[in-house]
């Protein structure tokens, strides 16, 4: 299993693609299926898209791993669980040979979801980072000594559409914190990446550093978007554009501008279905790029 830095860092010669998966809300593996569809360079098994019930995605990156042979990370979030059972539940992916997982914070319960669930957020993000890195030397939330440590990559999140200064101050606090690299949320102004950049080194008196995974999601008239969509891009789609040519276009300038990483959001609809075979239509085109 390959862990996302050393991909990043090896040369291929195109970019690096990060494919989102969501897990299924059943435990009938071939429920899985569609992971099957997707030639990307990692496959990440998202948190309980939709705050609903679905298989835990430790469990079903690994099950995707045994049943393709790709490679994966999962998705952990701070909202549900309290210190000491997020560090059961690192050592048991650990066990299992996982070693490349994304911080998140959870999407945020309504009032109408906490009168039947507790959000828990015993770790910050930050305080999660810097507990893996601390795992991975062998010290628990507790500093006492595991028996082993953990190997793990560690990734975080940024939201440019939560402020770029924002977003900046969290960003360093992250890496600050051990994160080895980050994906954001779906990108359409190169612009604006470039402002988060400058922002981020006023704050940190660098340059990020670490891998940078822009968000790419591949639009469709009928399902959910993320994000700041142009209204130009808004309209090609309600006037029937294909997402997939969205996509590429979008691709083609991330490139162009230099960008090497991609983290590839296939549509999403109502109810959580996802369009894979979509998904990787965008990367066979891409890799003949």
């Amino acid at each position: 299993m390959a862990k996302i830095t050393e991909r990043c860092g090896s040369g291929t010669g195109g970019p690096v693609f990060i494919c989102d998966f969501s897990p299924p809300r059943g435990a009938d593996p071939a429920l899985l299926d569609g992971a099957k569809v997707v030639d990307a360079d990692f496959l990440c098994v998202a948190y309980s898209p939709g705050k609903s019930v679905r298989v835990e995605p430790a469990i079903a990156a690994q099950a995707i791993r045994q049943q393709t042979g790709k490679d994966v990370l999962f998705t952990l979030a701070t909202r549900d669980m309290n210190k000491l059972a997020i560090q059961n539940h690192l050592l048991g992916a650990s066990l299992l040979g996982l070693e490349n997982v994304i911080v998140v914070g959870g999407d945020t319960f309504t009032e109408r979801d906490l009168a039947k669930v507790k959000d828990v957020s015993d770790f910050t993000t930050t305080g999660l980072i810097a507990a893996i890195k601390a795992m991975n030397q062998g010290v628990d939330y507790r500093e006492l000594k595991l028996r082993s440590s953990t190997d793990f990559c560690v990734g975080a999140t940024i939201d440019l559409g939560r402020g770029i200064e924002r977003e900046a101050r969290l960003t360093h606090r992250k890496a600050a914190a051990g994160a080895d690299y980050f994906i954001t949320q779906p990108i359409y102004d190169l612009e604006q990446v470039e402002r988060f950049h400058e922002r981020y080194e006023s704050v940190a008196g660098a340059r990020l550093s670490q891998p940078l995974f822009l968000g790419l999601q591949v639009l469709d008239a009928r399902g959910l978007i993320f994000g700041d969509v142009p209204e130009g891009t808004r309209r090609d789609l309600d006037n029937g554009r294909e997402g997939v040519e969205i996509a590429l276009e979008l691709l083609h300038d991330f490139v162009a501008g230099g960008v090497t990483n991609i983290y590839l959001v296939p549509p999403i609809f109502r109810g959580g279905l996802r369009d894979y075979e979509v998904a990787q239509r965008v990367l066979e085109a891409a890799r003949g790029m």
